[in-house]
């Protein structure tokens, strides 16, 4: 089944037997172009067979090339090959019987439709630009000059198979997964402190500084709002209640040290090795990791995943870094943080500002424009209605220019001097803290990627990726939310580290679904959400082609403790022109996320309006509603409710 050794610059067709014809004889001078049956004559075995001999040549060639004989493309590859001196192997695809056949097994095995597709030591180049570009780079002749009847696998040729740089939620899946495939794995993690000096321990982002931590002080805010609600209930309790933050602290801090020694003991237990350095490239498949005393060590391997993740972005004005903080540091603050000015409009800056809020303090948010950009705005502008209803107080359209102490403290005192960013127009204030939570930008410029010529976008710093997650340099890949275009959620890098992990070593072909990711602010009045929002899914079908469901509700929990009536709603965006397809679901309200993440699930196996009327109902529970919808935007009807 093997297509030979050729003479250098030379290689010859054999056929996969028992699944391909051989090659059809042709007039000198004349290359034989074949028709083709296409995939039906296939069975599922023979197709999983031919698979394997796919493989088979990949994994048993030095230099394996799929190509055309016509094709100027291919040409140009052999040719370079010839120029190098090195002997490759040719499958001309149009020179056997189910050429078509095998190009399409090969464009499932490595996610490439066109020829020439090309291997070396069984890593996939690309086709020709890639392979020139390669070649420029050096990284062809880094590949070639492993001994040929070496895997880029072999322990013997790298120090590992995969190292990770970077040990979040994206990094720890992938390396687990493939560790479980048997492959030796080192993760590199290394938290440079915050300018204030806050670091933490392996696991990343959102168990440290993001998800989890937060999640924890929004459940604190609303056992606030729980106890004010018990009255109602009948509940009797005379002694001033009051909030501890440095208890709070000390039992999320716990529970968090206990998931970063979990996460070492998992890694531990896998045979994955754990190195906490800063890893930088060096040169091709060679990193350099230097640990917090600036000792290096260097390593090597066949395959790298960057999940460096994102850390938070600073005005880049007079003492922001200095007197400001972010949520690297919110959520170990040892001390209450006091009247708190909140700079920034993303779901950071909301959910922050919403639970100090509803811990009892004087919270201030500056907006320089919009509220939760990407998001639905009519969803966004009740999220902030409602925080502002509930003693957040939000400064529009103005930017920071200055920050200056007044007093030292645990807290002290900062005067803020900010800008109108329509006119002329200066204000000032005094704050105990401010929290900058403007955006964030990804860790992908110190860690020696143009040394290996992996390219980022030069203004957003995110690296555009193939949708298998592979980088511009083959052996290179990165996941999470350094991503280009890719939403930036902890479950989507997990999901993509395990998938890719199961591709590049376990034989499995299904790639990260980045459509229809469900996702929900955990602002004081939660907002859940997956699909378009209004004004996206206007932009690519046309309003005239959708039709929009939306009411208000009233929580049945909210009625006996007297909170508002008609805040909570619901909508449901539908494509007319595909059987009322569901393209949108939002809810505002109680427990947004636990409801939001069961439809996204009916989502992403194509619910429609049909099916969602067709659905009974939990009854009492605000995902009820979702099965009663009947009044449009359209119509113009009155949604407020009267009842449960």
């Amino acid at each position: 089944m093997s297509p030979g050794p050729g003479k250098v610059g030379t290689g010859s067709n054999r056929l996969l037997d028992g699944v391909l014809g051989a090659p059809k004889s042709s007039p000198p001078g004349r290359r034989a172009r074949l028709s083709t049956p296409g995939t039906s004559r296939l069975s599922a075995e023979a197709r999983e067979d031919l698979r394997r001999r796919l493989l088979g040549l990949i994994e048993g060639n030095r230099v394996m090339i799929f190509s055309k004989s016509y094709c100027p493309h291919s040409t140009r590859v052999k040719e370079l090959f010839s120029s190098l001196g090195v002997e490759y192997n040719i499958l001309e695809l149009d020179q056997i019987d189910d050429g078509a056949t095998v190009q399409e097994v090969l464009s499932e095995i490595t996610n490439q439709r066109t020829v020439p597709n090309i291997f070396v030591n069984k890593v996939h180049m690309g086709g020709c630009d890639r392979t020139l570009q390669a070649h420029q780079s050096g990284l062809l002749q880094k590949l070639l000059r492993e001994d040929s009847h070496e895997s880029s696998y072999d322990h013997e040729a790298y120090d590992y198979d995969l190292i990770i740089i970077g040990g979040g939620s994206g990094g720890l899946s992938c390396a687990k997964e493939a560790a479980i495939l048997g492959k030796k794995v080192m993760v590199l993690d290394f938290v440079v402190p915050s300018p204030h000096g806050t670091s933490w321990g392996l696991g990343g982002t959102c168990v440290n500084v993001g998800c989890i931590p937060k999640k924890l002080m929004h459940q604190a805010a609303l056992l606030g709002q729980a106890l004010h609600d018990s009255r109602k209930f009948g509940w009797e309790y005379n002694q001033q209640v009051k909030h501890n933050w440095e208890t709070m602290i000390e039992a999320i801090q716990n529970y968090i040290g206990s998931l970063n020694w979990g996460y070492r003991l998992s890694l531990r237990e896998k045979e994955v090795t754990y190195v906490n350095s800063y890893g930088e490239f060096v040169e091709h498949h060679k990193i350099k990791a230097a640990n917090r005393k600036g000792q290096e060590t260097s390593y090597t391997a066949a395959k790298f995943v960057i999940a460096t993740g994102e850390r938070p972005r600073y005005l880049g004005i007079q003492g922001d870094k200095e007197y400001c903080i972010t949520s690297d540091d919110l959520f170990s603050l040892p001390y209450c943080p006091g009247k708190t000015l909140v700079v920034g409009a993303s779901y950071v800056a909301l959910e922050c500002a919403g639970f100090l809020a509803g811990l009892g303090l004087d919270v201030t948010v500056m907006v320089r424009s919009i509220l939760l950009r990407g998001f639905d705005q009519e969803m966004a502008e009740k999220v902030g209605s409602y925080m502002e209803q509930h003693g957040v107080k939000f400064l529009r359209k103005f930017i920071p220019v200055m920050i200056q102490q007044l007093e030292k403290g645990s807290p002290g005192k900062l005067k803020v001097v900010a800008k109108s960013t329509e006119g002329t127009e200066t204000i000032e204030g005094v704050y105990n803290t401010v929290l900058l939570a403007i955006g964030r930008d990804p860790c992908t410029r110190k860690i020696g990627l143009e040394k290996i010529g992996v390219k980022i976008n030069e203004k957003s710093g995110k690296i555009p990726v193939n949708d298998m997650e592979q980088t511009s340099v083959p052996y290179v890949y990165a996941i999470g939310d350094i991503l280009e275009g890719k939403p930036e959620l902890t479950p989507v890098a997990i999901q993509a580290g395990k998938l890719l992990a199961q591709r590049l070593f376990g034989g499995r072909l299904e790639k990260c679904d980045y459509i229809n990711v469900p996702t929900t602010v955990f602002t004081p009045l939660e907002y859940g959400c997956c699909g378009l929002p209004e004004e996206k899914a206007i932009e690519v079908y046309k309003k005239e082609n959708l039709e929009v469901y939306h009411t208000l509700f009233w929580p049945l929990e909210w009625t006996v403790a007297g909170r508002d009536n008609n805040t909570c709603y619901a909508k449901i965006i539908c494509n007319r022109l595909d059987s009322d397809r569901v393209i949108g679901f939002h809810i505002l309200g109680p427990n947004a996320g636990e409801v939001t993440q069961g439809f996204a699930a009916a989502m992403k196996c194509g619910l429609t309006k049909q099916l969602l009327d067709g659905t009974i109902g939990i009854h009492p529970t605000c995902g009820e509603v979702f099965t009663t919808l009947e009044i449009t935007k359209s119509s113009g009807l009155d949604i407020t409710q009267k009842g449960c």
